[in-house]
């Protein structure tokens, strides 16, 4: 026999995200009712959001598989201000300090786990962003993130497009994370912290998940990952605005944006909706990386193979400004030399220098 006591404890696990205490210490589980394999219960939210409702069933039905429930009906509904003026007066009664604001993310942080999402955290979120595909955006978050190591910050990179990850190869990882304690270690590469799904797959498989999956995943990298502390954590957005870039926009509200583009009219274009996403969502775009600007042909003269223009009009467009334009082309880098990357710029070339100079623009943005 299933006991309502059973169900309440086997969920105490899940956090509210605004309280950020268990929900069901909360009350906020409520209702129980258990017949056979069959259980139903309320579930009251402290804030609107469709996917923080799909993670909670999620969580409620996993949670309650080990107990032999296989059907569950959960009633979502709003709190109330009376019973949200009622859970901060009990919290104050008992010495636990109320966290306006808290993380999207419904478990419970590891024990020892960098508090990353919580409002005490001093990291600074910086979202790579971009229309669409193919123009360098990945290339742009591992130099951006490698110089901002090189002029002595904590820095740490999660590749959260979790469809096209590349950031291993691209900063020539061949090892995989190491779990210490459980907590995930991440790799280091170039001074910079690097956590990817492409860790986490075999022989480069496609992934084939729901969005509420990849939300997931997005969500484990934030908590059961050992970072430490970070002064920057870069993240690789998918391009687009799909699921995985509006779970990030929702869960790092205080997150800054870097939209990528080239210099050609279309692309430019697409890259709009990105920084549309961005302004809608009340998060603050630090500028423009405008990618294969120009090639430098034998004759040391630049040719504008991909056209002229688009970074400075789409600056213009967004209010924001146009923080480099980058040239074409691959690192001169050899397998032989130790802390090979593919795709990693040495500080000391041309586009090194250019690099550098975006990450002094961003360290000054952020203070």
């Amino acid at each position: 026999m299933i006991t309502k006591e059973a169900v309440i404890q086997a969920l105490s696990h899940i956090y509210d995200p605004e309280f950020n205490k268990p929900a069901a210490e909360l009350n906020l589980i409520r209702d129980v009712m258990t017949k056979e394999t069959q259980a139903n219960l309320t579930f009251v939210l402290t804030r609107e959001d469709e996917l923080l409702k799909e993670q909670y069933r999620q969580d409620v039905e996993e949670a309650l598989k080990p107990l032999g429930v296989q059907d569950v009906h959960i009633r979502f509904r709003m709190i109330t201000d009376y019973e949200r003026a009622e859970v901060a007066k009990k919290l104050q009664e008992n010495s636990a300090p109320r966290q306006e604001g808290g993380p999207i993310p419904t478990h419970a942080p590891a024990q020892g786990a960098a508090p990353l999402l919580s409002p005490e955290s001093e990291t600074r979120f910086i979202a790579i962003a971009s229309g669409k595909g193919g123009v360098g955006k990945s290339t742009v978050t591992v130099n951006l993130a490698a110089a901002l190591a090189r002029r002595g910050k904590k820095v740490g990179i999660i590749d959260a497009d979790i469809y096209g990850f590349s950031v291993p190869d691209m900063m020539g990882v061949e090892e995989r994370p190491q779990l210490v304690n459980e907590r995930i270690i991440p790799i280091e590469r170039h001074g910079v912290k690097i956590m990817s799904m492409g860790f986490f797959v075999e022989d480069n498989a496609p992934i084939i998940w729901r969005g509420p999956m990849l939300g997931k995943m997005l969500r484990n990298f934030f908590s059961e990952v050992e970072w430490g502390e970070l002064d920057y954590l870069l993240l690789d957005l998918p391009p687009g605005t799909g699921d995985v870039a509006l779970d990030v926009h929702q869960m790092i509200p205080h997150s800054k944006e870097i939209i990528v583009t080239t210099p050609h009219a279309t692309a430019a274009f697409v890259a709009a909706r990105a920084g549309a996403m961005a302004v809608h969502t009340d998060h603050e775009i630090l500028g423009i990386v405008e990618n294969m600007s120009y090639y430098v042909n034998a004759n040391g003269e630049k040719d504008y193979v991909f056209g002229r223009g688009g970074g400075a009009k789409l600056a213009e467009q967004l209010h924001t400004d146009l923080l480099a334009q980058i040239p074409l082309g691959a690192p001169d880098n050899h397998p032989a030399e130790p802390d090979y990357s593919p795709c990693v710029y040495k500080a000391e070339t041309e586009t090194g220098r250019l690099y550098l100079e975006v990450a002094d623009q961003v360290i000054k943005k952020l203070g």
